[in-house]
């Protein structure tokens, strides 16, 4: 698929694919560092690198928009919630016994949707 059709795709589709790339990259970055360090330490680390990664997708591919310090910190804004809420979720499934290589799937699925709308609204709403 070439950038132009890329660009054609609806805004949550779009979100969908830098979501995939950006989740694929944490969950990476958590599987090697658990295994050496603090489970929410190494969580931490890759929601900071994904974040990085993230911002910049979301505002050029996502909702093509320039990334601005306003842009960035309602973005990041929108990721404390996030980043809190995914924190909470994982020392739950961790609790609950689920294994620490598992425990971050039910925290993406339940973070990923609730992130997009903090997303959008960031990019779409803030500042008109």
């Amino acid at each position: 698929m070439n950038m132009k059709r890329l660009k054609q795709l609806p805004a949550f589709v779009r979100f969908i694919m830098v979501g995939i790339f950006a989740t694929t990259l944490h969950y990476g970055i958590y599987i090697i560092l658990q295994q050496v360090i603090n489970v929410n330490i190494a969580y931490s680390i890759g929601y900071v690198l994904s974040f990085i990664a993230n911002f910049y997708l979301t505002a050029f591919f996502t909702f093509r928009k320039k990334p601005s310090w306003k842009k960035a910190f309602g973005f990041g804004g929108a990721h404390l919630i996030n980043y809190l809420l995914h924190m909470s979720l994982l020392n739950l499934f961790l609790w609950f016994g689920i294994s620490k290589p598992f425990a971050p799937i039910p925290v993406f699925a339940i973070g990923i949707p609730v992130n997009f709308l903090l997303v959008r609204f960031v990019f779409k709403y803030k500042g008109r």
